[in-house]
This record gives structure tokens, C-alpha cells and sequence, in this order.
């Protein structure tokens, strides 16, 4: 087996995944900072950033039940939305000082309505996301960002600048450049790191300072410099889909011989594919980077084409011997999504898994046996 990963800083990154209220937003909090949870990956980390509020992505790291939920979703609910409620109503995420919602699906749209009834969070905003990333769709997102920057200044009494906006966009930029070095290094024949390893690293920055979370991901670059795994692994395997935020997951597909080079999930390998301008209007291309720039989930129509270029050039940039599928249950979108990729990677003759799978990973058997015959049906 290989090694623990020895290094300081990923232990703290693997802290922060770990849970949700992390010695690092503690510290925030002691020293008097406010905290913004934030659902979906298109929603701008960097207008917070410049409001001087940390932004936390929503997970439900820890939930044991979806009791709570239960009673304001039905089961064919997906059990993300019901793990989050059901935490919501038990105190969970009781340091947060406000929460945005965007409509990325029906499922987190109705999180908002029953949260501003039943949830005590001082401040509570929800915007539009447009369902295809044409110029006019930008110009209408970047109007939506200016109303949620207009309610932030007024009800936390700041004021974004556009210094202040270029100042954050810069970092998250860093950030990304950074994680796409770890990345790079994941296409070595040996890699230095495990998918499970790597996805503790990227849902790390969710939920902690930007800046604070560069420092940590430099010293884990120069630790795992020279590092290789020790495990004979039989398949080289992507991972896409949707919100995925368990190493656990990712960890029992490598103990039966893939190991995870790459992802396509919004925690991972769309988060960071590339830059947002930094010479453009702030507010401009916040919007263009996050509607039209940066791989998108299926909510957006008119992108499943470049969805599907995408997952095919990773693939084949880090030597992927096939690609699992995995969405939610009772997710639709991901569903049709799942369907036209089945076609599209036929076509390209790249082996595909599709795996359904609940929020909280539990009872692997399963998930293992299908892994393991995945891979042994490709010959590996």
C-alpha cells in the first residue's frame, strides 16, 4: 500500500475537507470575520473575496441523517439537498453570517425557499443562472452579480471595489494555476499523489482563505516533489459528474486498482481549467469567466458539446484507460447527461462506467464490485 502522504500542509487541507466548521474558518471568526456560504460552482468566490467575507461552498461533510430534510423534500429528492437541510436545521452551519443560492437545479432552488422560513441566517439572497452562455445570457448574469454585490454592500456595510474585485480575482487565479501544477504532476506514469489525496487538496479551497490555502498548496507542491506511489494500480481512470466532495468515494475505487488521474467534477477539474481576464471590467468578466469561460455542469444547454471535448481531451491528456460517470440519485440533469455521454465516448472508444450513488458514501461493497469489473473489462 502506499504511504501516508507526509506533509504538514495537507494535513490541514485534509482538515478542512474533513468537516465543516475547520480550525482555519474558527480562526477567521475569532478574529471577527463573517462567513458566506455559497451552493454551485458559478457562483463568483471573488465578490465576497472583495467584500472582505470568506466564502464557504456548501457541503454536508459530517451528516449522519436526512431526518430534518425529510420533512421539506420528498425522497425522490436528491439526498445532497436533504443532508444539507437536515444539517441546516440541527445547528450545522450555525458560523455562517449570510448564504446565496442560485438556481442551479430545481433541488437547490427550493433549498432557498424553505432555508428564509425555517433557518435563522442574517442574510439570505438568491439569483438567476441563465440556461445557456451566449453574450446576451453574460450580459444578464453580470447584472444579476451587480444586484447580489449591491445587497452585500448594504447589508454588511462594505463596499466592493473594483480595486478590490481585480485584487481577489488575482488570487483565485494563483489558486488556480497552482491546483492545475497538481494536476500536471498527476499525469506521470507514477503520480505523487492518489485521486483521493488530490480531491482532499481541491475541496480544501472551498473552505478556507484563498490566500491562506496558496501558502499551504506551495509547501505541498515542494512536499510531494520526488514522491511516488507505491501501489501497482491496474487502470488509469477520470472521474466526472457532478458534486463530489468525498475523498472516501474516490478512495474505495483506488483500493480495487484505479487510480484516479483526473476529474471533471465541479470540486475539481472545472473549478480550475483556466483564468478569469484580469485586464477586462471586474464585473465583466466574473460573469463571462463563470457562465461562459469554464466548463460547465449540464445546466447550461448549448454546452454540451464543449462538456464532452472537454472530457474527452482530459482523458486523453492524462493517459485515462476509461471514465466513470457518477451522479446523484434522482438527478436529472446529470441523467440526460450520462445518456448523451454513453454515445459520445462509444464514438471514441473510451470505456465508460455510469455509477449512481447517494451523498454520504456508505457500504462500498458495491461501488468496489462494479469498479473492479469495469476494470476487468478492459482488459487491465
Amino acid at each position: 500500500m502506499t504511504s501516508p502522504l507526509e506533509s504538514k500542509a495537507f494535513a490541514v487541507m485534509s482538515e478542512a475537507t474533513g468537516g465543516l466548521k475547520n480550525p482555519e474558518i474558527q480562526a477567521w471568526k475569532e478574529q471577527g470575520g463573517k462567513v458566506v456560504g455559497y451552493f454551485c460552482s458559478m457562483l463568483p468566490q471573488e465578490m465576497f473575496m472583495a467584500a472582505g467575507l470568506l466564502p464557504f461552498r456548501m457541503r454536508a461533510t459530517g451528516s449522519t441523517g436526512t431526518d430534518g430534510g425529510d420533512s421539506y423534500f420528498t425522497n425522490n429528492n436528491c439526498t445532497f439537498v436533504r443532508h444539507c437541510f437536515s444539517l441546516a436545521l440541527e445547528g450545522g452551519y450555525d458560523f455562517l453570517d449570510g448564504l446565496v443560492v442560485i438556481n442551479s437545479c430545481d433541488q437547490i432552488r427550493r433549498i432557498y425557499d424553505n432555508w428564509i422560513r425555517k433557518v435563522d441566517t442574517p442574510f439570505v439572497e438568491i439569483i438567476a443562472l441563465p440556461r445557456s452562455s451566449g453574450p446576451d445570457q453574460v450580459t444578464w448574469y453580470c447584472e444579476e452579480f451587480e444586484r447580489l454585490k449591491a445587497r452585500i454592500e448594504e447589508h454588511f456595510e462594505v463596499e466592493i471595489t473594483p480595486e478590490a474585485l481585480r485584487e481577489a480575482i488575482q488570487v483565485c487565479n494563483e489558486t488556480r494555476r497552482l491546483q492545475r501544477e497538481l494536476y500536471e504532476l498527476r499525469k506521470k506514469a507514477s503520480p505523487p499523489i492518489t485521486g483521493a489525496e488530490a480531491l482532499s487538496v481541491m475541496v480544501a479551497s472551498t473552505a478556507m482563505p484563498n490566500a491562506r490555502y496558496n501558502v499551504l498548496l506551495r509547501e505541498l507542491l515542494d512536499d510531494i516533489q520526488g514522491r511516488e506511489l507505491e501501489d501497482s494500480y491496474r487502470a488509469r481512470l477520470m472521474v466526472t459528474g457532478g458534486i463530489l466532495d468525498d475523498p472516501g468515494w474516490i478512495e474505495a475505487v483506488e483500493e480495487v486498482g484505479g487510480l484516479v488521474v483526473t476529474d471533471g467534477t465541479c470540486f475539481g477539474g472545472r473549478l480550475m481549467s483556466c483564468d478569469i481576464d484580469e485586464e477586462a471590467d471586474p464585473m465583466q468578466a466574473l460573469a463571462q469567466y463563470y457562465l461562459a469561460d469554464r466548463p460547465s455542469c449540464p445546466r447550461m444547454i448549448d454546452t454540451q458539446v464543449k462538456r464532452k471535448n472537454f472530457t474527452v481531451e482530459m482523458a486523453r491528456e492524462f493517459d485515462c484507460d476509461g471514465i466513470i460517470g457518477e451522479k446523484m440519485m434522482f438527478c436529472d440533469m446529470w441523467q440526460v447527461e450520462q445518456f448523451m455521454m454513453t454515445m459520445d465516448l462509444k464514438e471514441e472508444e473510451i470505456p465508460f462506467l455510469k455509477l449512481e450513488r447517494e451523498y454520504v458514501t456508505s457500504g462500498t461493497g458495491q461501488l468496489k464490485t462494479r469498479v473492479q469489473a469495469f476494470i476487468e473489462a478492459m482488459g487491465k
